[in-house]
C-alpha cells in the first residue's frame, strides 16, 4: 500500500463528496414528496387514482435504476417536443437526469413503505379520534401520519442508505460524483484497489452518520415505548 497515494486520493475524492449530497439529498426530498402523493392516490379508494399509483409502483420497482436513468438520460432527447421545451435547459444537463431518475425510483419503493406504516396504524385510534369529533385533515395529521412513519422509519433509513449508495449509478451518466471520480482516477492511474478502498470508507462514513442520525429520529419518536424507571411508578 502506498500511503501518499492513499491519502492524495482521499483528498481527490472527498473534493466529489458535494456532488454525491447533493444528488443524494435532492433525490430523497422530492421522491419522498412525491411518495406522499402516490401512497394518497394508492389508499384514497378511487379505482383509477389506484391503478396509476399501482402501475407506478410496479414500473419503478419491477425495472432496472440504471435502465431507468439510462431511458431519462438518453431516451428524453429523442422527442422532439421535449427538446423544444421550456424544461430542456434543465433535461439536457446530466446532474437533473441523475436526480429525477433517482427521485422516481425512491418514489416507488418509498410510497410502499409509507402505505406499509398507515397500514399498521390501529383501527381502533382511528375510531376513537372520530368519535370525539376529529375532521379528516386532522385525523391524519394528528393520528395516522405520526404513528404511520414511526412504523415505517425502520424501512425508510434502509431506503434512504440504499438511495444514497444508488448515487454511484450517476457517474454511467457523466456525472462526477465520488464513483465517478473514482472511475476517472483509476483510468489514469490503473491503482483500482486503492482509488476503490478510499471511495469504500466515504460511502461507509456516509451511510453511518446517517444510520446514527435516523436511531437518533427513531428514538426521539419511540419515548412512549421506553420502560418508566421504578421510582417515577412510585
Amino acid at each position: 500500500m502506498d500511503f501518499t497515494f492513499l491519502s492524495s486520493t482521499m483528498i481527490t475524492l472527498l473534493q466529489a463528496v458535494p456532488m454525491t449530497l447533493l444528488l443524494f439529498s435532492l433525490s430523497i426530498v422530492s421522491g419522498g414528496v412525491l411518495a406522499l402523493v402516490i401512497v394518497a392516490m394508492r389508499v384514497s379508494g378511487n379505482p383509477i387514482l389506484m391503478g396509476f399509483a399501482k402501475g407506478y409502483i410496479f414500473v419503478f420497482r419491477g425495472s432496472p435504476l440504471l435502465i431507468q436513468m439510462f431511458l431519462i438520460f438518453y431516451g428524453l432527447a429523442q422527442f422532439s417536443f421535449i427538446r423544444y421545451s421550456f424544461l430542456w435547459p434543465f433535461l439536457r444537463e446530466p446532474v437533473v437526469c441523475a436526480i429525477l431518475s433517482l427521485a422516481l425510483c425512491t418514489a416507488g419503493y418509498t410510497a410502499e413503505i409509507f402505505r406499509g406504516g398507515i397500514r399498521a396504524v390501529s383501527p381502533k385510534e382511528i375510531e376513537a379520534a372520530r368519535s370525539i369529533g376529529m375532521s379528516r385533515l386532522l385525523l391524519v395529521r394528528r393520528i395516522i401520519a405520526p404513528i404511520a412513519f414511526r412504523h415505517a422509519l425502520p424501512a425508510y433509513s434502509t431506503e434512504i442508505v440504499l438511495m444514497m449508495k444508488s448515487t454511484a449509478l450517476a457517474s454511467l451518466v457523466t456525472v462526477w460524483e465520488v464513483t465517478g471520480v473514482a472511475q476517472r482516477l483509476i483510468s489514469h492511474t490503473y491503482r483500482t484497489m486503492e482509488v476503490f478502498l478510499c471511495a469504500a470508507i466515504i460511502y461507509l462514513v456516509l451511510n453511518f452518520i446517517i444510520l446514527q442520525g435516523m436511531a437518533l429520529l427513531e428514538y426521539s419518536l419511540s419515548r412512549h415505548h421506553r420502560a418508566i424507571p421504578p421510582a417515577l411508578k412510585a
